[in-house]
């Protein structure tokens, strides 16, 4: 039999709260620092957040008057717009971050990276020394191929990459995606929304069984950046460091 567990000790939750109070205590130093910087670039952020803030409370105000019931409505009308307010907030601080990340090498495995949800991300499996690069996702949908780069070139590795990866894939359904804002491509902004709109094909157990083949398969990619490069980043350099690994 199992022992219990052994209960921490006042100096050891003592620790714990202390670190937890740290944590809550950088979250909101980072979300202030956010908001400032936002604020700065974004002029219309605060009069919106305030005017939906503000409309909230009036229209629950409004409510609550109608039924009798002012105060009781006052107190939600505060928490609804607070909330309302963070939200909005938060979706221009992301379309902020986007934008900036868009049309820069490696900015779509970057936002591989940050979806939500059960996605194996394997960045750069196919790409070349000018920075293209062909991403795979696997997901509920199948297999997800990203490429991000100039058309013309990832069009090709896009083809022999699918090629490769049918080998092994079976029935499971195989998709691709190109980044760009022309005809047929899919915005930076809108890669998870895209994705999350892929039908589900298969479930998790087949998705472990999945990554360990594809896995086995390696990349045929040069190595690309981790993220998006900053603007006024050297382009030359970079490609001189790519064809050195």
């Amino acid at each position: 039999m199992p022992g219990k567990p052994r209960k921490p000790t006042p100096e050891e939750r003592k620790a714990l709260k202390a670190q937890k109070k740290a944590a809550s205590k950088q979250r909101r130093q980072q979300i202030w620092q956010a908001f400032q910087m936002q604020r700065k670039e974004d002029k219309k952020l605060l009069p919106i957040m305030i005017g939906v803030f503000v409309g909230s409370i009036a229209l629950l105000t409004l409510i609550g008057w109608f039924f009798g019931m002012t105060w009781f409505f006052v107190p939600f009308g505060v928490l609804i717009g607070g909330l309302a307010a963070f939200s909005i907030f938060g979706r221009r601080v992301q379309k902020s971050v986007y934008l900036k990340a868009e049309g820069q090498p490696g900015a779509a495995g970057w936002a591989l990276d940050n979806m939500r949800g059960q996605w194996r991300v394997t960045q750069g499996v196919a790409g070349t020394t000018h920075l293209d690069a062909v991403h795979r996702v696997i997901g509920r949908p199948g297999i997800i191929f990203v490429a991000e780069g100039a058309p013309h070139r990832v069009k090709n590795l896009l083809g022999q990459e699918k090629k490769r990866t049918a080998r092994v894939a079976g029935t499971t359904p195989i998709y691709d995606v190109i980044i760009g804002n022309e005809e047929g491509q899919v915005p930076l902004k809108s890669l998870q929304r895209h994705l999350m709109k892929l039908p589900r094909n298969i479930s998790a157990a087949e998705m472990d069984s999945l990554e360990s083949k594809l896995n086995a398969l390696g990349s045929r990619a040069a190595a690309m950046p981790k993220g998006p490069l900053p603007q006024g980043a050297k382009m030359r350099s970079v490609q001189r460091t790519v064809r050195r690994r």
